[in-house]
This record gives C-alpha cells, structure tokens and sequence, in this order.
C-alpha cells in the first residue's frame, strides 16, 4: 500500500489549545504524523512518497472562496492588527445576531470558527494546502488503478465545513478527495467516517448531494464534540436526502457493539453501490486516547481494516484523529495491515 506524506505538516505546529478553560500545549501537533510515519516505514507496508502539487480548483468545489481567502490570510491579518498571541476566536454570531462577514480580523475569527480550541498560527495555511496535495494524490492513486492508499494527512479535515474551521481542521482533506473522484468520472463515491468525532465538516459539504453518501460512526454528541452534529436524524437534504447515515455510540462501547453498528452501515455502502471509498481514519476510538471513551484495542484495528476491506472497493484512508501519541503509529498499521489481509 502507498502512503502519501509531505514534510510540510510541521508548519502547523501550534503553542496553544483552549481546553478545560486552559490554554494548554495542542493535543494535535507534529509528532503525531512523524510517530505514524516512522511505524508504517517500520511495518514495510509500501512505498512512502511526496505528493503532487494540485490547485485549488477541487478545494473550491468544496469550501467557499471567502472562506479560503480568509484562511490564507488569517494570520498575516491577526499580526498586523497587532495582536501577540496565535489567533483564537473569541466572539462568534450566535443565535438570533446577524451572519454577516466582519471587516474586523477578531470578528471574521468568530464569523469562520466552529469552536474556539484550535488557533490558527504562522504556517498554518501552508500545511492545509500540503494535507490537501497528500489527499489528492491518494485519490489519484486510485484512479491509477490502485487498490488501496494510505494519506498521511495532517491537519487533519473532517470537522472542517463548507465555511467553518475548528477541531484542529481547516481544509476538509477526506472531502476534497472524494469530489476528486467524482470530478475524475466515478459517478458514486462513499465517505466513511471512524473518527471518535462526528464528521460535522464532510457532513455538511455532502448533505445536499445523493452522489457522495456519508457515514459516520462516532461518540454520541449528547457527550461529547462537537456536541452539535451527528444525530440518528441526520440523513440529508433534498436530493440528498437519505445519503447521510450516522451512528452515534456511548460511553464505553467495544468493539462487539462497535461492530454491529459497523456492520449496519456498511450495509448502506452496499446498497448504494459506490465506486469506491474514502476513510476518515481517526484512532480516538481507542481505549487509551485522552479525548475519546470508547475501548477499542489495537487488534479491534486490524478488524476494522478487514471490514473496510471486506466491501471490495478502491479504498483511500485519509487520517484524521487519534491522541494517544505513543500509541498511534501502531494503530494506524493494525487498521492498513488488516485491510491488506481482509
């Protein structure tokens, strides 16, 4: 199996996280894509290369131009305002308060923020755009003929919306890989989310759409982030009504109950006839992890891999979460070894 990985990822290297009313050192920070990288090159899984440069034209297919130009100059704009600190936002518009743009750095901060944990930092939007060319390479993988790829992503993505960044994502990478199959002639392609954390970002990209069907297995909202997305009710709008499918667990669940839901959406998969799949590979779900409380174990990851494996199609994992750093490079080869043995 291939895996894509850009050295570029170490320019998001944030000093500060609002977590518990503390601003602490992030959760999400380099090391976790260097731990990954050196198991994979350690497991012999295939060969590890660069990305190919792409423009943004498929990453405006998905996110909104004002968004994107805001995220490219965010930084820049927060320093010659003239404030120290990394930018976080702090006033965001709230129920029954106008949607409107601010001129303002502080106000645009709220108006694109989904969640005021994650900063936005000098390198940030050099490193969503390198993420970005590692998932578009992957998808291009596919295309190729390949049958699975491994996307070494980071920022991650799945939280990011069509306009809004947060959850440590600003660019939707599992997003914009899954449009580049379509816009490449696949006429269904199917998004599958294993994130400990509902996939709020690729939710909304695809919720109109019945071309890209989306599932998501994930804490249940009523416990934990994003608190606000990824309710059983959730299936879709309009002419994507019923191509939206999520399963919100509890606290404590393993693998046996995990893997009935598993099961269930992986039915949907079938029934909807994909050409082939997107992963958002988030390892939270594991026992260990700080910001998760399910009980999955690193062999409950290799049979995730097989699952995935099991439905027969070209299959791009994309990471995402995953926080207990030690153990995460292990993880992410249980889960890729068990889909090349599934």
């Amino acid at each position: 199996m291939r895996t894509l990985y850009s050295e570029r990822h170490a320019l998001r290297d944030a000093r500060t996280e609002l977590n518990g009313g503390v601003l602490q050192a992030p959760f999400e920070c380099p090391r976790r894509a260097e731990i990954v990288l050196g198991a994979v090159r350690a497991a012999g899984l295939g060969p590890i290369e660069p990305p190919r440069a792409f423009a943004l034209e498929t990453v405006r297919r998905v996110h909104d131009d004002a968004y994107l130009a805001f995220l490219e100059t965010a930084w820049h704009r927060w320093r010659e305002a003239g404030f120290e600190g990394e930018a976080i936002a702090q006033v965001f518009p709230a129920r029954r308060m106008t949607q409107r743009l601010p001129r303002d750095i502080e106000g645009a901060l709220g108006y694109f923020a989904l969640a005021a944990e994650t900063a936005i930092t000098e390198g940030t939007w050099e490193a969503a755009l390198a993420a970005k060319d590692v998932a578009l390479t992957g998808a291009e993988c596919l295309l190729a003929g390949e049958a699975a790829a491994f996307a070494l992503c980071r920022p991650p993505g799945h939280h990011a919306a069509r306009d809004l960044f947060g959850g440590y994502c600003f660019l939707n990478n599992a997003a914009i890989a899954a449009e580049r199959l379509r816009e490449r002639g696949l006429e269904r392609v199917a998004v599958l989310d294993v994130d400990f954390h509902h996939g709020n970002g690729t939710q909304d990209i695809f919720y109109e759409r019945p071309d890209v069907l989306f599932v998501s297995w994930h804490g249940d909202p009523d416990d934990t982030f994003p608190h606000f997305s990824g309710w059983v009710d959730e299936r879709g709008s309009g002419a994507g009504d019923g191509a939206t499918h999520n399963y919100p667990l509890p606290q404590g669940t393993d693998w046996q109950r995990y893997a009935a839901a598993l099961d269930d959406g992986l039915g949907h998969v079938r029934r909807f006839g994909a050409e082939a799949v997107v992963v958002s590979l988030g390892l939270d779900t594991f026992e260990g992890d700080p910001l998760g409380f399910f009980t999955l174990g690193t062999d409950d990851f290799g049979r995730l891999g097989a699952e995935l494996a099991g439905l027969g199609l070209p299959t791009l994992y994309v990471l995402e979460g995953g926080y207990a750093v030690d153990a995460l490079g292990t993880n992410v080869v249980a889960t890729l070894e068990g889909h090349l043995g599934g």
